[in-house]
């Protein structure tokens, strides 16, 4: 982490978007499932991410010496924190994985990883990486890159605040998200357009089950 501070340019993009769809989306799914499958806010940011990769691939990419390398594979990290520390954990192929098998997935991976039985294929090979502290009420940060990685995603709580709606001020569910990326590797536009994409599948979310 120190090196990739010192060595990486760095550049952050923040966006504060509309949660209420997607976690309108989740309590309708979530009654339907028994507890241990319900679906976490998480999983709907992870699958929203893997495929807006796929419009992406510099977001997608490692710098190898001069060389930029385009991942074939989309295979996101996902950053648990565990009282020695952080671990990622990586879930692979998510732009073609239904939402259900990726929750699934994904509970695996954090339930292994806090019970101390991480296998060598649980951390390996990451594209890209998440790191949610929403569950510590954290409203904005900003993350540090995993080299190789080009990017990484910090995301904030999911939070209840008045929002200006057509000129009236009406009950809003917002959640804020800062991408962190190499300047060498991708630009401050190509950033932007991709949280667009992102926000896309956050606030119309039915995209992320089709």
């Amino acid at each position: 982490m120190t090196a990739s501070k010192q060595q990486v340019p760095h550049f952050y993009i923040t966006a504060d978007l509309d949660a209420g769809p997607v976690i309108a989306l989740r309590k309708d799914l979530n009654s339907r499932l028994p507890e241990e499958t319900k679906f976490s806010v998480n999983d709907f940011l992870v699958k929203a991410a893997g495929l807006a990769l796929q419009e992406f691939p510099n977001l997608n990419a490692s710098l190898e010496g001069d060389q930029i390398v385009r991942h074939g594979e989309i295979n996101v990290g996902v950053a648990v924190a565990l009282e020695e520390g952080l671990i990622t954990v990586v879930a692979k192929n998510v732009d073609r994985r239904p939402l259900r098998q990726l929750s699934t997935e994904l509970r695996e991976l954090v339930g292994r990883a806090r019970a101390g039985r991480v296998r060598p294929s649980d951390i390996d090979g990451s594209t890209f990486t998440v790191s949610n502290l929403g569950m510590y009420q954290v409203d904005h940060f900003i993350a540090i890159i995993n080299p190789p990685e080009a990017a990484i995603l910090a995301v904030g709580s999911v939070r209840e605040e008045p929002v200006v709606r057509e000129g009236q001020i009406v009950p809003g569910t917002r959640l804020q998200v800062t991408l962190s990326a190499d300047h060498r590797i991708t630009d401050g536009a190509e950033a932007a357009r991709w949280l667009q994409v992102f926000r896309s599948y956050i606030e119309a979310p039915v995209h992320l089950l089709v």
